[in-house]
């Protein structure tokens, strides 16, 4: 290897800035999207603690409940039957379980184990999924995926991304060979997430969360990571709402999540979230977000 590329590629390592992460979704911690990204992201060199309900929980939107004794076994048989309320992997503690809802489990790993995972030290990130199937505008409000990270960034304070993703179909954390939809998926998400920490804090605008959604991942198409573009979009239609923020030539108004995803040529869109409602955030808040992603996001043809 020519010693220009090893500088390159340590250059690359060393502007990664890994950080504090808890990490949920709302398809069951023993999905293997969110195992996919949680390898992922400690590849990444973040510190990753996952802590997300103890079986499928999709369509919860942000209901919070205390969690209750299990007197079955988890999600694929991920832990015994009459395990208690909240429990983790025997070989891994930073992999935890909560029997309740989704937002409950971003509750849990921020409050009751993040101090223990983290040694004291603050949560910086808080990321959801991704999600098994997408979350587009009308599906918003009531996706699991998407009300933690409405909680932790609303409630708790604490910068938060939900993605997911338009192939779906469950499959347990591990199933072997593992799908390219989960690995594809997997390091798109980290790869925003690098490029979201690597400009230092804050990492996001106050009260606002990403909302992040993939298109298909094929046989034939959307199966490198390298052939995806990442694009500005709006989580609902702005017929109520202010202009948005100005990109791609428009003055006025960004994309929808739905036109992008559903454009031909891997399209992701990437919203920028309000905490109090789960719609769009306004422009002032989209503006940091665009500053950010500077030379990251792409145009529609």
């Amino acid at each position: 290897m020519r010693a220009d590329t090893t500088f390159v590629l340590l250059a690359q390592a060393l502007a990664v800035q890994g950080v504090r992460i808890v990490q949920s979704n709302d398809d069951g911690w023993a999905e293997l999207y969110v195992r996919s990204f949680n390898d992922a992201l400690k590849a990444s060199g973040h510190d990753v603690l996952l802590s997300a309900p103890a079986e499928n929980k999709s369509g919860s939107s942000s209901l919070d409940v205390e969690p209750s004794p299990r007197t079955s076994a988890c999600q694929y048989n991920s832990c015994a039957a009459n395990s208690g309320p909240v429990g983790f992997n025997e070989t891994r503690k930073d992999l935890r379980w909560v029997n309740s809802y989704p937002v409950t489990s971003m509750r849990y790993g921020i409050e009751q184990f993040a101090p223990e995972q983290f040694n004291g030290a603050a949560v910086e990130l808080a990321v959801s999924g991704p999600n098994v199937g997408s979350n587009l505008w009308l599906q918003v409000p009531f996706s699991g995926t998407v009300g933690t990270a409405v909680y932790a960034s609303g409630t708790k304070g604490i910068p938060a991304i939900a993605f997911s993703g338009s192939s779906d179909g469950t499959l347990a954390w591990n199933t072997q060979p593992v799908p390219a939809r989960s690995t594809v998926y997997a390091k798109l998400a980290t790869r925003l997430v690098d490029k979201i920490v690597s400009g230092g804090a804050p990492y996001l605008p106050e009260k606002t969360w990403l909302n992040v959604n993939f298109p298909k991942v094929s046989d034939t198409e959307c199966n490198d990571p390298d052939q995806f573009k990442w694009v500005l979009s709006r989580i609902n239609p702005g017929l109520l709402s202010g202009p948005d923020v100005s990109t791609c030539g428009d003055d006025a108004r960004l994309p929808e999540e739905n036109t992008v995803v559903g454009t031909a040529g891997c399209y992701i869109s990437v919203s920028v979230g309000d905490s109090n409602d789960k719609t769009t955030a306004s422009k002032e808040k989209q503006q940091p977000v665009l500053d950010r992603l500077s030379g990251f996001l792409s145009c529609l043809p």
